[in-house]
């Protein structure tokens, strides 16, 4: 973790009590990015799950925040086990397109618009050498924001630990956990461990700045 970084949990102190948009209604609190703000590795999903609504943290509660966290601690960007409530997290930032979850559907265009603020506040602050949009949602909008190829031509299970170059990242898609299978999860531990072999800028997050 990032030397200078005291607390793991919205290291940023973003908005807790936002009221922007139609998503504060229904939620039961907001949840914003956790993690390593020295990190090289930024994951991005759609919208918090039930689970993650719960504990506060992005990608846990659940099953499928259970598998993500498995990946990250079989990749040693984790020093906890995937069940843990505020998991350990090193050299990795975890996030999402909407802070708020709606309980019957996902967010419209215009809550992600909205939310838009936060996660590019996050990704500047941060300045990651990868981003991992998790789940079709999330890659659709991050390679509409950082790739000059239209956002429809991606897929997340076609694209999904895959190296897709963009603007001032690299993209690597993942499909979301909750669909993934265990020949897409190896697949993607596979494909990340020999991204993090490269001359990446690993201690980055350690170092402090």
């Amino acid at each position: 973790m990032d030397a200078n970084q005291d607390e793991l949990s919205n290291p940023f102190g973003m908005d807790e009590t936002c009221t922007n948009c139609a998503l504060c209604e229904p939620r039961e609190r907001v949840v914003h990015g956790y993690g390593d703000v020295g990190a090289d590795f930024l994951f991005v999903g759609e919208m918090p799950s039930a689970g993650a609504e719960e504990t506060g943290v992005p990608f846990t509660g659940d099953a499928a925040g259970e598998r993500l966290q498995d990946v990250l601690g079989r990749l040693e960007l984790s020093e906890s086990p995937p069940d843990a409530a505020e998991p350990e997290l090193d050299n990795a930032f975890l996030t999402y397109l909407t802070r708020c979850r709606h309980p019957e559907r996902p967010p419209a265009d215009e809550e992600v618009g909205t939310c838009e603020p936060y996660l590019n506040a996050e990704i500047r602050m941060i300045n990651p050498e990868i981003l991992v949009p998790v789940g079709q949602r999330a890659l659709a909008e991050i390679a509409g924001e950082y790739t000059t190829t239209p956002a429809g031509e991606f897929d997340a299970a076609a694209d999904h630990a895959t190296t897709v170059r963009g603007r001032g990242f690299e993209l690597v898609p993942m499909v979301h956990p909750a669909e993934q299978t265990e020949e897409q999860t190896e697949a993607f531990v596979r494909h990340f461990s020999d991204l993090m072999g490269k001359d990446y800028r690993q201690t980055k997050g350690r170092q402090g700045r």
